[in-house]
């Protein structure tokens, strides 16, 4: 078991279970297991203290602390945000800690993909049973558990094969953009290198990726802040606190605020709103 120490606030709970990622179980403890890219890492939070264990300890820390961005001082972009709005202030220290989850890009795509029109649950299973088919299995104190598939095992299905695993529709967008990623058509690596707006046009150029998904992408597998996930829950809480409704309105509003902090901003209006409902 590796403990972990970090600075400032970090909220386990509403960090793992605010939408961002589908793949993870509560357990009785308290404690997360979650699945990432090359293993299954457990959890928990005591005083002050992250405790992680994993299937495959290897560089545990490095890969913890990257995926839940703990080296970013949330609190000081927190306090940036009220200066802007302050109107906004209770609703963010109801999400102090938290932080935005860095997620693999091809899983990260794939996922979002599939949530378009789509219920959390639906998105989870047909995650789970394309890792089942296709994914290695991991054993973890005691029980049985499938690492996201590979893109060179990805690349080699049909679209009847991401059928079966109810994504309904989103079968050919899948196909089609794994194709374009093993083929170099969708560099995943240059994201990293473009500005936000160049990274949204690029993303959005792929069938199957609009501007609400290509946004989830750039926020949760590439940490750019500056973007516009909008949902119903950021609609409600717009039109709730700002009697704001359309959905470019909103953008422009954020935009004009929040500017380079947009995303998580309305990251804590969904999480806010949503704690709510």
């Amino acid at each position: 078991m590796k403990k972990i120490k970090y600075n400032g606030e970090f909220d386990l709970d509403n960090t793992i279970t605010c939408g961002q990622i589908f793949r993870f179980n509560e357990e009785l403890d308290g404690s997360y297991t979650i699945i990432i890219t090359d293993r299954v890492i457990n959890l928990k939070i005591l005083d002050n203290i992250l405790y992680v264990e994993s299937n495959n300890e290897q560089n545990i820390e490095e890969i913890v602390r990257t995926f839940l961005d703990l080296d970013r001082d949330y609190n000081k972009i927190i306090e940036d945000i009220k200066k802007k709005d302050s109107k906004i202030s209770k609703y963010l220290d109801e999400s102090i800690g938290l932080k935005i989850i860095k997620q693999e890009p091809i899983e990260c795509i794939i996922e979002y993909i599939i949530s378009q029109n789509n219920s959390v649950r639906n998105i989870a299973r047909s995650l789970n049973l394309l890792s089942e088919k296709y994914g290695e299995k991991v054993i973890f104190k005691d029980k049985v558990y499938y690492l996201f598939p590979t893109l060179e095992t990805l690349y080699k299905l049909e679209k009847e094969d991401f059928r079966k695993c109810g994504v309904g529709f989103r079968d050919k967008y899948l196909y089609d953009i794994i194709k374009s990623i093993k083929e170099k058509k969708l560099d995943i690596d240059i994201i990293n290198n473009m500005s936000t707006n160049e990274a949204l046009e690029y993303l959005k150029s792929f069938k199957g990726i609009g501007n609400k998904v290509a946004s989830c992408i750039l926020l949760f597998a590439y940490l750019k802040f500056d973007v516009f996930p909008i949902d119903t829950w950021v609609k409600k809480f717009m039109l709730d606190n700002y009697n704001i409704s359309s959905e470019e309105k909103i953008k422009e509003y954020c935009k004009n605020t929040y500017k380079e902090y947009s995303g998580l901003a309305i990251q804590y209006m969904f999480n806010s709103k949503r704690n709510k409902n």
